[in-house]
């Protein structure tokens, strides 16, 4: 049966499978703290978030979960991060079997937009440069708890491991219950957290190219897709790092310290775009930083990463698609780099079905969860929140999660599951086979605008 589905069919029944054969383990007795089976669609729920790396929760990890169901999600969103197929692929390398073309086009399709040359070299640095960078990220934070808090060894490494690997991979699950809200004036941890993040949502292709920046005319070595991906990731940082600080520092960080406030802007900036980890409440910030916040979420990560959302790379061309036409050029650069229009299409294409879903998806989750709207402040903005950090696989929440019905929790399962696996990957997996046409229409024009 495998061999009838095309790649992104596959990519879609891995991911689905995982998140069946999640949910089962979750959904026994001893998952749970209690020894009480979990609910079927909060298993479902929690299994499908760890998988898609979101981080939306309708139980807290920390208290809910037994040391087994924390395992599974660990393990969920650790597969998830790099992609099932990745994973499968790779564990298949060292085993000694050789790449088959359709392993290559598979690997493509998760990780780079782009022809990879030795996919099987690529796939080694992937999981050696991911485990080495979780190792470091897990010994920086168990050095500083072991400083800071007085907990037992055991729980300074199963803290500092889950931590780690869940801020490289973007996933936004904390063993916490206010996640890092107690740790906000912490450079050490914030920053640690910060570059665990950035480095899993800049994409592999990215990673594999940083050491050519050390070179004269750093710009110059690298490829367009990490110029493009490095530039508007920082942009978006540092604006939402300043609107953050700007709109909040007499809100929710009033009384906070200088260095309290500039920690908490630049930690929530970062986050936002895909992680979902918080060190302030996300559900008393002001209207104004939570519309900015889902425009953030809503571009998420870059291309080949652990992260969701439209992604970097395809917000840049849409932005040299708009600079080209208010400039009237027949053609699409980015640094001096002629973008090809099959590029731009899929772009629009993956805006268009991203916007289109979540339009859908707001629509539905309103009317499940209609009854809310009289005595919850911003139920429109709160549900749009909602949705776009499902989508986007960030996680964050304004505090609805938990509250949902097993309607609207089923309508974030769906969303989550179509923003990770890709808008554009999900209607390929749908088509049967790329038509194309031997004849051409004749040209007329219409009026746009």
């Amino acid at each position: 049966m495998l061999k009838r589905l095309n790649p992104p069919q596959i990519l879609v029944v891995s991911f689905l499978c995982a998140i069946l054969v999640g949910t089962v383990l979750l959904s026994m007795p001893f998952a749970t703290q209690s020894g009480k089976r979990a609910p079927l669609i909060d298993s479902l729920f929690t299994a499908t978030s760890a998988t898609c790396v979101t981080g939306l929760i309708v139980r807290d990890t920390g208290s809910y979960f037994s040391t087994f169901g924390k395992l599974v999600i660990f393990i969920l969103f650790q597969m998830g991060g790099l992609g099932i197929m990745t994973f499968s692929t790779l564990f298949a390398v060292f085993l000694g079997r050789k790449l088959t073309i359709r392993d290559d086009l598979v690997i493509q399709k998760t990780m780079a937009p782009n022809k990879v040359q030795n996919l099987t070299t690529l796939i080694k640095y992937i999981i050696f440069i991911t485990l080495g960078i979780e190792f470091l990220g897990a010994a920086c934070l168990a050095l500083r708890w072991a400083r800071l808090v007085d907990w037992p060894l055991g729980k300074i490494l199963i803290n500092s491991v889950f931590h780690s690997v869940s801020a490289f991979c973007n996933a936004g699950f904390s063993l916490f219950s206010t996640s890092f809200a107690s740790f906000l004036g912490d450079t050490y941890i914030n920053l640690t957290m910060i570059l665990l993040i950035i480095i899993g949502g800049i994409g592999f292709i990215v990673i594999l190219e940083v050491p050519r920046l050390a070179r004269r005319k750093p710009f110059y070595h690298v490829s367009i897709q990490t110029k493009v991906a490095l530039s508007i990731s920082f942009g978006l940082i540092a604006i939402g790092a300043l609107l953050f600080f700007l709109i909040e520092q007499n809100n929710t960080m009033s009384g906070f310290s200088a260095k309290e406030k500039v920690l908490g802007s630049v930690f929530q900036s970062v986050t936002t775009r895909t992680a979902g980890f918080n060190t302030l409440n996300i559900g008393s910030l002001a209207t104004p930083t939570l519309c900015f916040f889902v425009f953030l979420m809503f571009i998420g990560a870059s291309p080949g990463s652990t992260g969701g959302g439209i992604k970097t790379c395809t917000f840049g061309v849409l932005l040299a698609t708009a600079f080209s036409m208010l400039k009237n050029r027949d053609r699409v650069s980015l640094f001096k780099k002629t973008i090809p229009k099959e590029v731009v299409r899929k772009a629009l294409v993956v805006v268009f079905l991203a916007l289109g879903w979540i339009f859908i998806a707001v629509v539905l989750l309103t009317f499940a969860e209609h009854n809310k709207a009289a005595f919850l402040d911003n139920f429109f903005l709160r549900i749009l929140f909602e949705v776009v950090s499902a989508f986007g696989t960030v996680g964050l929440s304004t505090g609805i999660t938990s509250t949902l019905s097993a309607a609207g929790k089923m309508i974030i399962i769906v969303t989550m599951f179509t923003g990770r696996v890709g808008p554009l990957t999900l209607a390929l997996a749908i088509a049967l086979q790329h038509e194309k046409m031997a004849y051409t229409y004749p040209e007329e024009k219409i009026m746009i605008g």
